[in-house]
């Protein structure tokens, strides 16, 4: 049965700064869960502090997504003292167990000029979470993991590799442990936040080049054709006016639908502007959805009129 998701889909109610969502089914509740970026918007810090000291948040919805409530945040992922910063979650599920591969950053930062790392973590129930060990990946300025499964059981892990221009590496596993590094596949231009999904009988894979998403398509999850941009346009829905940033996609029931985040009160000429002082207002970020179409070989989004249809789990 299609539904007409609220807009806003939802927004952090302890910091107001929901984003970078990934979304599954937790099969305990019999809800979906989207885990997120808790970035601090409310922050006085000076720089960019506010977006770190991130906890990992968790939203849910029992009623086939239109409706989502704040639970709190994803508990044990502290694997060394300090207040210290996670972000961009990515969530997958294999024989019972969860697994989560987050980005870390040590402390707070004021600047972007810090180490980071991706860590892995497992569960049994979606909230307690344990340390599972650091993959060696291409650096150690490495965020924003992806990870599906190959159809020969092997899986495959895309990431943006701040130390080679923000480019997509990869990366390869047979056991979600153990991984062996590849080298960058999305080389156009810098970028954060790939997002790879199968759907009509194709690999696609979303990017954040800040200027709406990247599209590429590819046959083979290997090499990849760029395609138009999506959500570069703004919205007319509530706090959908800016560009979509940093996506998740759900494919369910053959039909394709992108979690997307906005910084709904930062107009293009600000968002260009390297020496404009962000505000909270500025700041504030919300979590929004709609559906993807394959419509002559590229992938569409009316981000204007919305239907959703995630029963049937």
């Amino acid at each position: 049965m299609n539904i007409i998701p609220n807009a806003p889909l939802f927004r952090d109610p302890i910091y107001d700064g929901a984003a970078d969502p990934t979304i599954l089914w937790n099969p305990m509740e019999q809800a979906w869960w989207i885990f997120y970026t808790n970035r601090r918007a409310f922050s006085p810090g000076v720089g960019v502090s506010y977006m770190h000291g991130s906890d990992i948040g968790i939203a849910s919805s029992d009623d086939g997504g239109k409706n989502w409530i704040y639970r709190g945040t994803a508990q044990g992922l502290d694997f060394e003292p300090g207040r210290n910063t996670w972000w961009a979650p990515e969530v997958i599920e294999r024989e019972g167990t969860f697994h989560m591969y987050v980005s870390y950053v040590r402390g707070i930062p004021f600047s972007w000029e810090y180490p980071r790392k991706i860590l892995h973590y497992t569960s049994k129930d979606l909230w307690n979470w344990t340390f599972a060990g650091e993959p060696k990946l291409a650096s150690d300025r490495v965020i924003d993991a992806c990870i599906i499964r190959l159809p020969d059981g092997r899986w495959k892990m895309w990431y943006k590799n701040e130390a080679d221009q923000g480019f997509t590496y990869s990366a390869l596993s047979t056991d979600l442990y153990h991984w062996i590094p590849g080298g960058a596949e999305i080389t156009d231009c810098p970028h954060e936040g790939p997002n790879v999904f199968f759907f009509r009988e194709r690999y696609w894979m979303l990017t954040d080049p800040w200027h709406g998403l990247g599209v590429y398509v590819s046959e083979d999850a290997v090499h990849w054709k760029r395609c138009s941009n999506i959500l570069r346009e703004p919205g007319l829905r509530r706090d959908d006016s800016g560009i979509g940033a940093h996506a998740d996609v759900l494919v369910h029931k053959g039909r394709a639908y992108i979690f997307y985040f906005t910084h709904p009160e930062v107009t293009e000429e600000e968002r260009n502007d390297p020496d404009f002082v962000w505000e909270y207002r500025h700041r504030r970020s919300s979590l929004q959805a709609a559906e993807l179409i394959c419509k002559g070989g590229e992938l569409v989004c009316d981000r204007n009129h919305v239907e959703m249809d995630l029963e049937g789990m």
